[in-house]
């Protein structure tokens, strides 16, 4: 049988959650059954420190070691540009007519929009598109958000399906009006669980690794440090932390340009002793182990695959209560949720987790239980064969629309 030929497209390979997502996808799809492309931007925008590119370049290595063919797109960048945009747009258009793709599988905004412009224009017979957020709020003030809606809603008539990562996702996109229920697929996330479960780490030498005593209360969080993240207002609640338990370590993985702010507010409020700032490493789930509560205080957040990671380990989480957090965080069940740019509510619930041991053993066990085998990252790749099986053999209605021609996908 002849294989079908996928070209995943996304703007930007760094350590966040689409890219990690979307690398493991190309990696893990059957290579008996597809052909696999990937095309990405060079992300110049992430700063990524030489830990995090070296990490990247490792996860590559890994998907063309498996017969994924990768393909840089130099102009393709976050930002608008009209000029690295248009030429994008072309690099893009003549990769896919070379290839000659059965599907394009656009990720995250700027690859969506141009990625599925190109393959419509291409005449590419399926397209699909995984937002990998929330991307109608916290983002952009409201007249962007309203041109961003509209342009969603356009691009919606060019794609068969849209994968959200979440309910909440999907719904958020139908208060907008972007496409009909029957447009959308929900494909969470997946992570490894069983390489994770199985994961045999001495939290006593892993405290020692990171300098950290063993009679320390570890609060931990896994991420960019962007200010969409929301790390500050972590810093912010580890004051009162610390008054109510003193041996209270911070520790922060990850790195990005807030790295310094956040280090000049930890000193300006006297906890900069506290925290550590580990920067990111090869062993991150290693040091997940470590930390008796994790917290996620994003502002926005698509789904937040390290929180799969760290109920996989059994820990009791505190997040926001934003995005597709709420859809694995349920309050009082496997962690506390509170309300987003809230240093206080923040500080009360860690404390309240720290000094209940039976409340974070129960937290951590419920979690544990809720993710296995619906977050494992074979309960997604089986998701994906699917939805790409069901449309690759379809056939498209053609639906006029003056003064353009849609094939109606649906």
């Amino acid at each position: 049988m002849k294989k079908t030929k996928v070209v995943h497209i996304i703007t930007r390979l760094d350590k966040g959650g689409s890219a990690e997502t979307t690398l493991q996808t190309v990696s893990l799809l059957n290579q008996k059954k597809y052909e696999l492309f990937l095309a990405h931007g060079l992300s110049l925008e992430s700063n990524m420190s030489n830990m995090e590119k070296e990490l990247v370049e490792r996860d590559v290595s890994r998907a063309k070691a498996k017969g994924v063919k990768v393909s840089a797109i130099p102009p393709l960048v976050r930002r608008l540009s009209f000029k690295n945009d248009f030429l994008a747009f072309l690099s893009i258009y003549r990769l896919i007519k070379r290839i000659k793709p059965h599907i394009v599988h656009t990720h995250t905004s700027k690859a969506g929009l141009l990625g599925r412009l190109a393959a419509f224009l291409a005449g590419v017979p399926v397209i699909i598109h995984t937002p990998h957020g929330h991307v109608f709020h916290s983002y952009y003030g409201p007249f962007m958000t309203k041109i961003f809606v509209t342009v969603e809603r356009v691009l919606s008539l060019m794609t068969d399906k849209i994968a959200a990562l979440t309910d909440r996702e999907r719904d958020e996109h139908l208060e907008q009006g972007v496409a009909s229920i029957q447009k959308y697929a929900i494909i969470h996330s997946g992570v490894m669980l069983q390489q994770i479960m199985n994961m045999d780490i001495d939290v006593e030498t892993g405290k020692k690794k990171l300098g950290i005593p063993q009679n320390s209360n570890v609060i931990g969080v896994v991420g960019r440090l962007v200010p969409i993240k929301g790390h500050k207002y972590l810093v912010s609640a580890a004051k009162n932390i610390i008054k109510e338990a003193r041996n209270t370590v911070f520790v922060f993985v990850g790195d990005g340009h807030l790295k310094s702010a956040l280090e000049e507010q930890a000193e300006a409020i006297g906890v900069r002793k506290n925290i550590i700032f580990t920067g990111w490493k090869r062993n991150a789930q290693e040091i997940l182990c470590v930390f008796d509560v994790f917290v996620l205080p994003s502002l926005n957040e698509g789904m937040g695959r390290v929180l799969i990671e760290a109920m996989a380990l059994g820990k009791p989480i505190v997040a926001s209560h934003v995005g597709g957090i709420i859809n694995l965080v349920k309050n009082g069940e496997n962690g506390i949720l509170v309300p987003p740019r809230d240093s206080t509510a923040l500080g009360n619930a860690i404390i309240k987790i720290i000094k209940d041991k039976n409340l974070a053993e129960n937290l951590g066990k419920n979690g544990k239980a809720m993710i296995y085998p619906k977050f494992d990252a074979s309960a997604m790749v089986m998701k994906l064969d699917n939805l790409y099986q069901g449309l690759r053999f379809r056939r498209p209605v053609v639906v006029v629309i003056p003064p353009l021609i849609f094939k109606e996908r649906c």
